[in-house]
């Protein structure tokens, strides 16, 4: 079983143009996401899956392997699946699919989730999850919240505060939804081929579609948060991280 980790990764964005090549602290971010995910012990090889030449450009200056994919492409995950084609994938490897906007990304988070496939080879889709305790962060709807089985099933994703505390007598963890999936390549591309769901579309999370068709996600928890860049002003908050890991 290969582990390949791939980064989608596009130029336009409407709250953040241009993106994965902002500088930061002397690097892009799309060669900082690159970077942390080679350091995982257990990813084979990664890759970063574009339609625009510039970040096309930029990965081969930085000498990263990168699979120019087509403009079609409506999501993240469209990308990855067609990437995994064009390498042509065994149909029992493990993709990753590693957001491109993460830049302080650990490695041993990446761990952590590989290693749900190593003890269940048989698994469609994992992903992962990370305790939250501060009440701004778990009413926030961009944080989405995950609730799982005693197996770390996925039950529900949602913007919501879930799950709902009605009583306020019993202890709840609330765990954040960190949106790095891995699949096996069969199912990656059986998903991508499943129609838009009626949940996914009310949450606008994709992995509801994964859930109203009838399979399941397994859910690993992480102690290692991974914090995104979601506009200009995060890029702030980035560095100060970087300064704390040196």
């Amino acid at each position: 079983m290969k582990v390949t980790a791939i980064i989608p990764s596009r130029y336009e964005s409407k709250r953040f143009p241009g993106k994965p090549l902002v500088d930061i602290a002397g690097k892009t971010m799309i060669q900082r996401v690159y970077e942390q995910a080679e350091k995982s012990d257990l990813v084979d090889a990664v890759y970063v899956a574009t339609d625009s030449d510039e970040i096309y450009t930029s990965v081969q200056g930085f000498g990263g392997n990168v699979v120019m994919t087509s403009n079609t492409c409506s999501s993240g995950t469209d990308r990855v699946a067609e990437a995994a084609r064009i390498l042509a994938l065994a149909e029992h490897d493990v993709i990753v699919n590693v957001q491109g906007d993460q830049p302080v990304l650990q490695p041993e988070c990446l761990n952590d989730l590989i290693q749900l496939f190593l003890l269940r080879p048989e698994l469609e889709m994992g992903t992962l999850a990370y305790p939250l305790s501060d009440e701004r962060e778990i009413n926030d709807p961009n944080n989405v919240k995950v609730i799982f089985d005693g197996d770390k099933f996925a039950i529900y994703f949602s913007r919501a505060k879930i799950p709902f505390d009605r009583d306020g007598i019993i202890a709840v963890q609330y765990y954040k939804h960190l949106g790095i999936y891995a699949y096996s390549y069969s199912f990656l591309q059986e998903f991508t081929r499943l129609p838009q769901s009626r949940l996914e579309n009310i949450e606008s999370l994709e992995q509801l579609r994964v859930l109203e068709s009838g399979h399941r996600i397994q859910v690993a928890v992480t102690v290692y948060n991974s914090p995104s860049v979601d506009d200009p002003a995060d890029i702030t908050k980035i560095i100060e991280i970087l300064k704390e890991r040196e």
